[in-house]
């Protein structure tokens, strides 16, 4: 039931939408920097919380979300965004809430973190930035890492089998002995990456960019290599 409070703010934010809520243009979605944020602005502006930390709305008004934000005081921005917005999310943070349920942490700033032999399997971190950040031998099985950028990062011995890498960038990343089965590397960025001795059984790789990578001793049995960028020096590798 809502409060008298909560009564005046939502009347308020709604005029402040006029009728965008009830178009039939795109739909937006939002992400905010806590689950708590997401749900009570999701209440207040009539969107569809998803029980993370994203809520749908029919075409948003920046004005009513912003004002809404600064009410709870989170931070928010759009599903993809080019600049994250969002505070940035500590390891201790991302632990907590991955214990208690919570899996979707896209557009997340992870730079530099830590987080070697960590589990966080079947999370969503699409566009998240893990550039230099430390994940070996962490649990990553599932993950959606769309557009990610993980470049310099370290993830010797990493488990990634079947996650989505499309369009990430692990240029110069150290994917060493890394499980890699049936990953989705199509359009990926591998520039310069190490990848020996990695398994990358039935691994989607097709035209992602290979040139410079070190794959020797790297498992390609059932990989599609259809349109990937590889050095010459590569096939003859290959080939030899």
């Amino acid at each position: 039931m809502k409060n008298p409070l909560q009564t005046r703010l939502s009347s308020a934010l709604n005029q402040l939408m006029g009728r965008n809520l009830l178009s039939e243009h795109t739909r937006d979605v939002l992400l905010f920097d806590c689950a708590n944020a997401a749900r009570d602005i999701a209440f207040m502006l009539g969107g569809e919380w998803d029980g993370c930390n994203s809520i749908v709305m029919p075409s948003s008004d920046e004005v009513a979300v912003n004002t809404a934000a600064n009410l709870v005081g989170a931070s928010w921005c759009y599903q993809g965004a080019s600049t994250v917005l969002l505070a940035r999310l500590s390891k201790d943070e991302l632990l907590r809430r991955y214990a208690v349920g919570e899996r979707n942490f896209a557009n997340a700033n992870l730079r530099c973190a830590v987080l070697c032999s960590e589990e966080l399997s079947q999370c969503n971190l699409t566009y998240v930035k893990l550039n230099f950040a430390e994940l070996s031998r962490a649990n990553l099985t599932g993950v959606d890492l769309t557009g990610a950028d993980l470049s310099d990062a370290s993830l010797s011995k990493v488990n990634l089998s079947q996650a989505s890498l499309y369009r990430s960038l692990l240029i110069r990343a150290n994917l060493s002995q890394a499980n890699l089965r049936g990953a989705n590397f199509f359009k990926a960025s591998l520039n310069d990456a190490c990848l020996q001795g990695a398994d990358l059984t039935g691994a989607n790789l097709s035209f992602a960019d290979l040139r410079g990578a070190i794959l020797d001793e790297a498992i390609l049995s059932g990989a599609n290599l259809t349109g990937a960028k590889l050095t010459q020096e590569q096939l003859l590798s290959r080939s030899s």
